[in-house]
This record gives C-alpha cells, sequence and structure tokens, in this order.
C-alpha cells in the first residue's frame, strides 16, 4: 500500500516524523501518538469519538508463551487527549475464543461482560462495545473514525452505490446496525468477501481503514477520508445552492451576541427545569447557513444519523420561534412566548419515549433540549456542565456538515427513530452513565468573581472550579487576568473559566462582562464582590480624591455589579447568592482609616438591605470579613502596608507576625481561607442562610458582630 501522501486539502496532515522516531519500537506509544493526530481534527472525529487499536506480540504472563495482545481504546476515552492508561489490552486468541458461544443478536450485551475474561492488562481501560469489531479484523492497526464527509456518504440515500463508483471495490460497505459482536463479525465478512480493500464504510455511522503500521494506518485513513472529502467539495452547489440557499440573513456580530447574551438566561431557565444546566453558544458560518437556510425546516427535524451524534444531542433540537427583535423584550413575555414552545418539545420527546421504549428500557431521561436553534442568531447548547454543552454543539455542527455532504451528492438520511432510540437508551449506554461520578457540590453554577486576577479573588475562583463550578474571571489589571487565564487554563482545561477585563466603576464593562458570562456560560448563579483598593492616611492627610476612590471602587463599585448580576438571576428563576468580601474594619475603628472603615461599613450595610430586599427572588446576600489577608495581595504593596506599620508601630516585614498575634487563634490569615468561607456559603449547607457576616479573621473580638 502505497502511504507517501503528506498534502491534504481537506483534513489535517500532523505527522511528525522526528516524534515518531523517538517512539519507534513501542507500538503502544504509537498508537497513542497516531490517535491524538486523529482526534485533533474535529472534521475527523469528535471528543469522546471513534477508537484505534494495535495488535503486538507479548509474553503471556502466566505461560510465558508469545500471545497476541491488542491495545484498543477503552469505553469513555477520548482519542485526541488519550494517554496509555486510556487504553485496553486483551488477548486476541480470547476474544475470537468468544465466537464459539456467541448465540446471535439477542445475546449482545451478554458478550460485553465476557471482554472482562479478554483482559491481558488488568490496570487497563474497561473495553467498549467496539472491540470485537477491532479484533475480528486482521490488521496490525485499525483506526475506527467518524469523519463528515465518510458519514456524508453514509448517510447518503444512495450510500452504497456511491461508495462502490467513487473508490473502485477498494472500500467495503456494510448496512448500519447497532455496534457490538455480531457487527464484528459482519466487518470479517465484508473483507473475506472483498480482500483486498482498504477498508470499510459503515451505513449512517462511519469508517473503518488500517494499515500495517501505525503512520500507514494513519495515512490510509486520512487518504480515504479525503477522497470523500475532494468527492463531496467537487460536487458541492450541482444540485443546487447548498441547503436550497438563503431564506434570511443573519445581523451582524455584535447583534447577535447581544441577542443571545440576552436570551441565555431564559432558555437556561426554561432548560433547567430538572437538572441546572450550563450553556454554550456559537454563530459559526457553518451554523448560520444551515439555520438561515430554505431546507433548513425541511432537515432539522430528521434529526442525526451517526449514532455517537445524537447521543449527545438528542434525537432532534428544539427550533425557536421567536422575531430576532423579541430577544431584546422584556424577559417576562419572552419567557410566556417560550414556555408553550419547551413544553411542546417535552411533550413530543415523552411520546417518543413511550413508543420506542422497550419493557427493560431505563427510565425516560429529562425531557429538555439539548440543542436550541434560532435562525439568524444561532446555536445555543445546555448540558450538565460546560465541556458537555461544548461538545453537544461540535456533534451537532459535524450533523450539519453530514446533511451538507450528503445532500450534495444524493439527500440525507437519518436513523429510523427506533434504531436511534434503542441506541440512546441502550442499556449499556445506561451501565456507562450510572457509572459516571456524582457532580460536584458546584457543578451547574456560573460564578462572576471580581478582582480575581490575583489574590483573594482568585483563590476564590480556583476553589469554585475545583467545585464544579465555571466562573467568569475579571480584573482591572490586564496582566494579572492574563497570567490567571493562562494558569486557569493549564490547570482545568478550557472549559471551567472564561475571562473579562472589568472596571467595576464603569456601567458599560460591568454590562459587556456579565454578557460574556452569559454566552460563554448561560447566566450568573453567584455574584462575589472582591476587588478592593486599601489607603491608609491619618485624617489630615486624607483627599477628597481618596474618599472618592475608596466609596467608588468599594460601595459604589458593589452596587453596579450586583444590580447587574440580580437582573441575570431574576431571569433565570433559580435564586443564587452574593457574596461580599467586605473587612473587619466594617466593624472596628483603628487608626488612620476612616475613608477605608466608613466604606467598608458601607458596604455591610449594603450587604443587608440587598439581603432584606432580594429573598423574595431566592436571592442569597452574605458578607464576609477577612483581616489581614496580605498573601497575593495589591492592596499590601505600596503606601498601605507602610501605613498600617506606622500605624501599630512596626516594620512591614513584622506585620503578618502582627496580625497573627492580635487574633484569638494566633493564625495567620490565607486567600484560600476566604475562598473556603465563600464555598461554605454557597456549597448548598447555607442555602436558608441570608443576610449573614461571617467572621474569618482568626479570632478579633472588637469585629465580633454580637
Amino acid at each position: 500500500m502505497s502511504v507517501s501522501t503528506k498534502s491534504f486539502e481537506h483534513v489535517s496532515y500532523l505527522w511528525d516524523e522526528s516524534k515518531a522516531a523517538a517512539l519507534a519500537g513501542d507500538e503502544v506509544a504509537l498508537l497513542v501518538y497516531r490517535s491524538n493526530l486523529l482526534g485533533a481534527d474535529l472534521r475527523i472525529t469528535n471528543y469522546g469519538g471513534g477508537n484505534t487499536s494495535c495488535k503486538v506480540m507479548a509474553k503471556d504472563q502466566i505461560t510465558g508463551s508469545d500471545t497476541e495482545v491488542m491495545w484498543v481504546k477503552g469505553s469513555g476515552g477520548d482519542l485526541g487527549t488519550m494517554n496509555k492508561n486510556g487504553l485496553a489490552a486483551l488477548y486476541v486468541d480470547r476474544l475470537n475464543g468468544l465466537k464459539k458461544i456467541y448465540q446471535g443478536l439477542a445475546h449482545e450485551d451478554e458478550m460485553v461482560e465476557l471482554f472482562e475474561h479478554c483482559i491481558y492488562d488488568l490496570s487497563s481501560k474497561t473495553p467498549s462495545i467496539d472491540t470485537p469489531l477491532h479484533a475480528f479484523l486482521p490488521f496490525k492497526h485499525i483506526d475506527h473514525l467518524h469523519p463528515d464527509a465518510a458519514i456524508a456518504i453514509a448517510a447518503a440515500k444512495d450510500g452504497k452505490k456511491i461508495t462502490q463508483e467513487l473508490f473502485q471495490g477498494t472500500i467495503g460497505w456494510v448496512e448500519w446496525q447497532r455496534p457490538g459482536f455480531d457487527l464484528g463479525l459482519k466487518l470479517k465478512k465484508c473483507l473475506d468477501e472483498n480482500p483486498g480493500i482498504r477498508g470499510i464504510i459503515l451505513g449512517s455511522h462511519g469508517l473503518f481503514t488500517w494499515g500495517n503500521t501505525s503512520y500507514e494506518s494513519y495515512v490510509n485513513t486520512l487518504e480515504v477520508i479525503e477522497k470523500c472529502a475532494a468527492h463531496i467539495s467537487k460536487n458541492q452547489g450541482k444540485r443546487g445552492p447548498v441547503f436550497g440557499g438563503a431564506k434570511l440573513n443573519s445581523t451582524d456580530k455584535p447583534q447577535r451576541l447581544r441577542y443571545a447574551a440576552a436570551l441565555a438566561p431564559l432558555l437556561r431557565s426554561l432548560c433547567s427545569s430538572q437538572v441546572r444546566m450550563i450553556g454554550n453558544f456559537t454563530d459559526d458560518n457553518s451554523v448560520l447557513e444551515f439555520i438561515n437556510s430554505k431546507d433548513f425546516q425541511r432537515l432539522v427535524p430528521m434529526g442525526t444519523s451517526c449514532p455517537d451524534h445524537f447521543l449527545r444531542t438528542k434525537i432532534s433540537p428544539l427550533v425557536l420561534d421567536l422575531d430576532i427583535k423579541e430577544a431584546l423584550g422584556e424577559p417576562k413575555a419572552i419567557l410566556e412566548k417560550l414556555k408553550p414552545q419547551f413544553e411542546a418539545y417535552r411533550k413530543a420527546y415523552a411520546n417518543y419515549y413511550e413508543q420506542c421504549k422497550h419493557p427493560n428500557s431505563p427510565a425516560m431521561r429529562d425531557t429538555n433540549p439539548v440543542v436550541i436553534l434560532f435562525p439568524g442568531i444561532g446555536m445555543f447548547t445546555f448540558a450538565k456542565d460546560k465541556q458537555t454543552a461544548r461538545v453537544a454543539a461540535e456533534f451537532y455542527l459535524n450533523a450539519i456538515n453530514v446533511m451538507r455532504g450528503a445532500e450534495a451528492i444524493s439527500s440525507y438520511t437519518a436513523l429510523p427513530r427506533q434504531e436511534a432510540f434503542n441506541i440512546e437508551y441502550w442499556l449499556l449506554e445506561e451501565a456507562k452513565l450510572q457509572r459516571m461520578p456524582k457532580p460536584k457540590s458546584l457543578t451547574g453554577k456560573i460564578a462572576f468573581i471580581t478582582g480575581s486576577g490575583g489574590g483573594i479573588g482568585k483563590a476564590i475562583a480556583r476553589k469554585f472550579i475545583e467545585e464544579g463550578a465555571c466562573v467568569l474571571i475579571n480584573d482591572n489589571d490586564a496582566d494579572r487576568l492574563r497570567n490567571a487565564d493562562e494558569e486557569f487554563k493549564s490547570q482545568f482545561g478550557r472549559d471551567a473559566h472564561a475571562v473579562a477585563l472589568v472596571d467595576v466603576m464603569k456601567s458599560d464593562q460591568i454590562l459587556e462582562a456579565m454578557k460574556v458570562s452569559c454566552i460563554a456560560f448561560g447566566g450568573v448563579d453567584i455574584i462575589v464582590n472582591c476587588a478592593g483598593i486599601s489607603i491608609s492616611k491619618p485624617l489630615e492627610e486624607h483627599t477628597e480624591q481618596d474618599w472618592d476612590l475608596l466609596y467608588d471602587i468599594l460601595v459604589k463599585g458593589q452596587f453596579l455589579i450586583t444590580q447587574s448580576g440580580v437582573e441575570v438571576m431574576r431571569k433565570q428563576h433559580m435564586g443564587g447568592d452574593v457574596i461580599n468580601i467586605v473587612s473587619k474594619n466594617a466593624l472596628v475603628s483603628g487608626p488612620n482609616n476612616a475613608a477605608y472603615g466608613s466604606a467598608k461599613a458601607a458596604q455591610l450595610h449594603l450587604s443587608r438591605l440587598n439581603a432584606a430586599e432580594l429573598g423574595s427572588d431566592k436571592i442569597r446576600v452574605n458578607a464576609i470579613n477577612p483581616d489581614a489577608v496580605i498573601s497575593g495581595s495589591k492592596i499590601w504593596e505600596g503606601a498601605w502596608a507602610e501605613g498600617r506599620a506606622k500605624a501599630y508601630g512596626v516594620k512591614v516585614s513584622e506585620l503578618p507576625a502582627f496580625y497573627a498575634k492580635r487574633t484569638l487563634l494566633n493564625e495567620v490569615i490565607l486567600p484560600e481561607d476566604i475562598a473556603n468561607a465563600c464555598f461554605a456559603l454557597v456549597g448548598g449547607l447555607l442555602n436558608k442562610s441570608t443576610g449573614n457576616v461571617l467572621n474569618v479573621d482568626g479570632g478579633v473580638a472588637s469585629a465580633f458582630v454580637r
């Protein structure tokens, strides 16, 4: 087989010969490398989709004799991010031996349990349902992917004929069948009947390709996908405009984002009728081309074809019946117009379940839509966390690409609804869902934390993310914000947070940041007012400018942030939390502290006033009074530390020990201590508490509230 091709138009050739050379002799390491390259191109396969394998000779751990072992992507893994511990290692002869006891399609699921008896490496990943599809083919290296271009042919009305004509007999065809033991046997039968083929297209599903080496398999896979994509590209437009041409035009991007941000909290409210959801929005050009097209209303009810697609997007999306300009209207009126549309979707989904269920089907899951399409604006997706919502959007974008490709060369066909149901409510899929870890305390929550580029705010953001929340990190210091962004991406990945540059004294920046949170995650649930400044001077040295700056940042900033955040929370109808990081100085009279201390007192009373006003909205407002949190805080830089040291007659370097010694517990207070206190207020155990002041100061008796 020729593997000299390195130039592709429709797929990414990413093989680095120097990196591969460093892995030479380790076929499992090369498998991981190949898998990561294939998973890096979303046109080839999606997050969590597809699987790859290699077969190597190894010593039987009991007999010591040579035996063939297959390493294959395990259940629930992702090709793009997988490492060796994401692979399952199994004896090939034992897998083939299962053929002798296989009793037919009615016993498919029983075979999966028997894979456990074929495991070679007991520390490896749980084998997936696709294991026999790799085991029964004799090739050393195999790739099973879900490329848009190949699925477009697989989902075309006459896909088998197109495959035969395009590849001239070098690619086999196997009709749609749910993955499992029997499909593995059918792949082997297809190969036996078509010796010399370089791959197999699975109807409505995906592609199998192979090679004698990892590199050969990689290039063979790219070449087959490239040929499919080139064929579609060549024929695009010959049967008429894409999706029948445009029916309407989108507004410009700034306006689209404005509409999307206004609508997202309302949609999140409706999608969260059973479980609190996190949102994602995209106005990708391919999405707009589809939702604005003449064929949109014909194609969208058909649903997706590839099982991996509809497992994450549900059988079909909800299309909003809403005039674009209405998205900026009065929230209550919009909600009243949307409620019947959601009720109709839930009823249709329940009917789908009732019509297709089996006696042993799992209970019906959440009936709310995952994908919501708004012609002229874009696509919203909602799921239990940001990554799942983003991946659902990526999968539906792949489904759009499949529809476009199939319509270019033939006509698109979706899986029959019963087949779709059998996948969605497959007992093996249900078992996989049941094995998922319990959600963390803040899963499904969205936090907006001011001053979170460093110090206390950053510690709170980190704690909340660790507990499952999505966080909008914001700060008025661009450098600190950039550093925090990079640090959090490295530690938590790209889905846990978003960033916005915010000066809490500027309403326009606050509104833009709230819009960022609504676009990125669907809304806001927790506001933490942490941005601050400190000025310590004797009364005679204080200037009017000092006074105004302290009150603008601490009091006005808290007011503006809370006001804007509450507007979003009220749209969501899910309550919320406001936490104000105040200070022991709100209660304690000290020297050289008139402006700062009185501003902190104003913050504290504003917290009480807001708690009294917002209780009817189930929005809790609580305050935390720290003291002397020096580590990582900007307020301890320069004049403030010098002023406090002078006031207490100590050196700046002696301040941490001085503050600790004057507390009842003799403790230094760290940013993490404040973060833990914030979590205590929002973690689920204090949902009936509001208007409280929580001291985190090591014990300062003069700061006791009562």
